[in-house]
């Protein structure tokens, strides 16, 4: 563990990494705020040099100094750590969630959505998330950077994006994905607005699950309450505000020959985006 002020820390890697101090500070200058977001700029960060603490600056320094110590530190670094803290059963499993376990052990479980069932398993980690399910050995846990690199070859949006994606106006989750559709549940914030804007490839169904919801559709504008719908066609220019007491929430359903986050023209937005972010 390393134990230092931030000002000898950044002035020996002033030191030995200028490179690093030099983009990092461009990137904090070039940062963008929106809301509860600060934005780095992506394009400074990027050049900076990718290094270790450890290579970078801790084996080169003269004013670090070693102390053995005995604190009892897990990092909880891996699904196999969480294996190791976590309350066992009669059969050294470590459950969470809606899990039902059959002559399993010495295993770590957990669901964050679906049941996950076992039957004759011994030392696994088995995880179920909302988009993906992973099984290994407790002792290749830690190899799962393996996984994420191939699924970033890949291309595939599990490496990188979590379904529950944040926008500057609330969130948004994909619930389920067919052929030319996807249904997506969402919640706008009190007193904000989405960008005016229009999609060229997608229709869009918004229904009201509860709040209020003021619609501007291409020349006209109404309010939508709970329970009450209205259709989005395409190359319609439309935009949705809450300007309700209390969270917006609704359920848009998409139909299209394309249904990528980048079909997308904005004519206004408050958060000073230029594409879906």
């Amino acid at each position: 563990m390393f134990l230092f002020s931030a000002k000898a820390f950044l002035e020996e890697l002033e030191r030995l990494e200028p490179e690093i101090v030099n983009a990092c500070r461009a990137s904090i200058d070039g940062a963008k705020t929106d809301l509860d977001f600060v934005r780095i700029s992506e394009q400074a960060f990027s050049a900076c040099p990718s290094k270790s603490i450890d290579y970078a600056v801790m084996e080169h320094t003269k004013h670090a100094a070693m102390i053995p110590v005995e604190i009892g530190w897990n990092d909880v670094g891996s699904w196999g750590a969480l294996w190791d803290i976590g309350a066992k059963d009669g059969a050294n499993n470590v459950v969470s969630g809606d899990v039902s376990i059959f002559d399993t052990q010495n295993s770590y479980i957990r669901s964050e959505g679906p049941l996950v069932t076992t039957l004759g398993i011994e030392n696994l980690v088995v995880v179920a998330t909302e988009d993906a399910v992973l099984v290994t050995s407790k002792e290749r846990a830690q190899d799962v950077k393996t996984i994420v690199t191939s699924l970033k070859s890949q291309g595939r949006d599990e490496a990188t994006t979590h379904p529950r994606v944040y926008r500057p106006w609330g969130y948004y989750q994909t619930v389920h994905n067919g052929k030319r559709f996807q249904v997506k549940w969402g919640t706008v914030n009190t007193g904000v607005s989405l960008s005016l804007q229009l999609h060229h490839h997608r229709a869009e169904h918004w229904i009201v699950v509860n709040g209020t919801a003021n619609v501007c559709k291409g020349d006209e504008e109404f309010v939508l309450n709970e329970n009450e719908s209205t259709y989005i066609p395409t190359n319609t220019i439309h935009r949705l505000t809450n300007l309700g007491k209390v969270p917006l929430n609704l359920i848009e359903v998409q139909s299209g020959s394309y249904l990528g986050e980048d079909d997308i023209i904005r004519y206004e937005d408050d958060y000073g985006r230029e594409e879906d972010t």
